[in-house]
């Protein structure tokens, strides 16, 4: 059984055995609601806020709240604002909205109190007047996680050799040199989009940092048990933060492509999550992309105005 922030799958001991290369690339409305709807995913942690690690693979960045901190939040691409558990509530002392947003989380929602900061801050992102969710504290150490909210014009550098994380404003750089090239589509609650191939089928990846093990959904599932080529193993629990419990079975994956970046033998679950379902991903075959793959890189840029991410791989 998994617990999971919003998103979190423990990294079984198996993925560690990936290795990435970067070969040739194979040829080929919600309903309304009267609260507003707020989609965080994320759960226990490890890379990056500077010189700190987690334990299992999460990015921290350190983030002034009020001007008090930094705290500690999870980088999630997956989130559409950021949020913060009890005791940093209690500790900012600001009154609480109770039950005031709708929190979507991977494996289902529920309503969350929240409350509204003056400033939030971290490297060249200011937000003011933002309202943040308060989560269940399933984090691993963190405070919280850091969502997409007002890095439209960003561009973070995530050094994972060196446990460094830089938030400037983007100028549109092209990728330094010997780095790789992927274009992403950002559209509001539907995730950071990319186009991948996994054991050979065509698939739609969603970039989330906040995710700890990659997870595919079933009609991915289904390409791969026609192509009789990916083996399932043992079944796990997938617990998001709203406590909602959906169950995963786990496969060892001969490829992953994205670009000219190839991931070989990676291990990733596969579940009917809900968060697939409100990024309208249920009839194609798509892939959360979590940090058990981006984590063995060397550098990964998130370039907001570009839509690219600029990545570097191990030598």
């Amino acid at each position: 059984m998994f617990a999971c922030a919003l998103v979190s799958l423990a990294v079984p001991a198996a993925a560690q055995e990936q290795t990435l290369v970067v070969p040739e690339p194979p040829a080929e409305k919600e309903p309304a609601t009267a609260l507003p709807d707020v989609t965080v995913s994320a759960p226990e942690p490890r890379y990056v806020a500077p010189t700190t690690r987690d334990r299992v693979g999460r990015i921290w960045a350190p983030v002034l709240i009020n001007g008090e901190g930094p705290f500690r939040l999870v980088l999630d691409t997956g989130a559409s604002r950021s949020a913060i558990i009890p005791k940093v509530a209690e500790a900012l002392k600001l009154p609480i909205a109770v039950d005031s947003v709708r929190l979507r989380g991977v494996t289902g929602t529920a309503v969350a109190s929240s409350i509204k900061v003056d400033t939030l801050e971290v490297g060249e992102l200011i937000l003011q007047g933002t309202r943040m969710p308060i989560v269940t504290d399933v984090f691993g150490g963190a405070d919280g996680v850091l969502g997409a909210e007002g890095l439209g014009d960003k561009r973070i550098t995530i050094d994972f050799r060196n446990d460094e994380i830089t938030v400037i404003r983007s100028h549109r750089q092209p990728p330094p040199m010997g780095f790789l090239a992927l274009p992403f589509v950002l559209k509001k609650n539907r995730g950071m989009r990319i186009a991948v191939t996994v054991g050979g089928v065509r698939a739609i990846g969603v970039v989330d940092t906040g995710a700890q093990m990659t997870v595919g959904n079933l009609a991915l599932r289904e390409a791969l048990a026609r192509r009789r080529k990916e083996a399932e193993a043992a079944g796990d629990a997938v617990i998001g933060v709203t406590q909602d419990i959906q169950y995963a079975d786990r496969a060892r994956i001969s490829s992953l492509y994205a670009g000219d970046l190839l991931v070989r033998n990676a291990d990733i679950m596969f579940a009917d999550l809900h968060i697939f379902e409100h990024w309208k991903l249920i009839s194609k075959p798509a892939v959360l992309i979590g940090m058990d793959i981006l984590g063995v890189l060397d550098t990964l840029i998130l370039d907001y105005r570009r839509s690219e991410l600029q990545i570097k791989t191990l030598h």
